[in-house]
């Protein structure tokens, strides 16, 4: 049985959210009951995704802290990235002044055709057709978006503003993504340095994971859709005005410069 009062109040969060980000307006709080599950939290992403309108380009993937895992039956969280927010090396990328705006170095993984088949970790591999590097724009209306565990986080479309699509990575067929090294910086000073090393099952485990969780909701997923695999220096504060760069491998980079949405 539906519970009629749970999914208004799902609307209404997610109602909020949208008119906010289409404002490009701060939230002082939470605009609702803050969802306690995963189960919650999708309903109300989904909601504000069907009133949003927008095109889905691809997907980030964020993990869990280990602590949570148990409490909330899951690794990971899944948001949209909308195509009118992916954009290439050097572009402008807008974040919410007054709510919570951050960067992140990642690996972009882009499915060809998945169907239904099922996958595992290796043959999901088969899944994918070009590996790219980028940068994920975190940002939401909510500047405490991420203080209230995943639910919450997940609800605002996981936290996420856009989508910076850098140069391919040419042999990741063959090569050893996990201990790729990574640094990232803002205005020239390095802010973060790792591999991919503490990514669980690393970025073909973020697809693999995307997968499930997409066909749980009934969401298909088209070929070219992006997979924005997850934080691998960290999830850095950042600015408008300000400028944020990555380097996989000590030589292929990727920037952007933050702006006000």
């Amino acid at each position: 049985m539906i519970d009629m009062g749970a999914a208004s109040e799902q609307d209404s969060i997610a109602r909020a959210f949208v008119a906010a980000r289409v404002a490009g307006s701060a939230l002082a709080a939470y605009p609702g009951a803050m969802p306690t599950t995963l189960e919650e939290a999708y309903r109300i992403q989904d909601a504000a995704i069907a009133r949003d309108g927008r095109r889905i380009g691809g997907w980030k993937v964020g993990r869990i802290a280990p602590g949570l895992v148990e409490a909330y039956g899951d690794n990971r969280i899944a948001g949209p990235i909308f195509v009118d927010e992916i954009a290439g090396d050097g572009a402008t990328m807008p974040v919410f002044v007054g709510g919570f705006a951050a960067a992140e170095a990642e690996v972009l993984l882009r499915f060809g055709e998945v169907g239904d088949g099922d996958y595992d970790i290796e043959t999901v591999r088969g899944c994918i057709d070009e590996v790219r590097t980028g940068i994920e724009i975190a940002s939401s209306p909510f500047a405490e978006i991420n203080k209230h565990g995943p639910a919450v986080t997940a609800s605002d479309y996981g936290n996420n503003k856009g989508l910076v699509l850098g140069p391919a990575i040419p042999d990741w067929r063959s090569r050893d993504l996990i201990a790729m090294p990574v640094e990232f910086r803002i205005d020239g000073a390095v802010v973060g340095a790792a591999t991919m090393e503490a990514m669980l099952d690393g970025p073909f485990g973020s697809a693999l994971f995307l997968i499930r969780n997409l066909r749980a909701r009934g969401i298909a997923i088209a070929p070219g859709t992006w997979v924005s695999a997850g934080a691998i220096t960290g999830v850095h504060d950042i600015d408008p005005g300000q400028r944020a760069e990555a380097l996989f491998d000590g030589r292929i980079g990727v920037g952007c410069t933050i702006a006000a949405a």
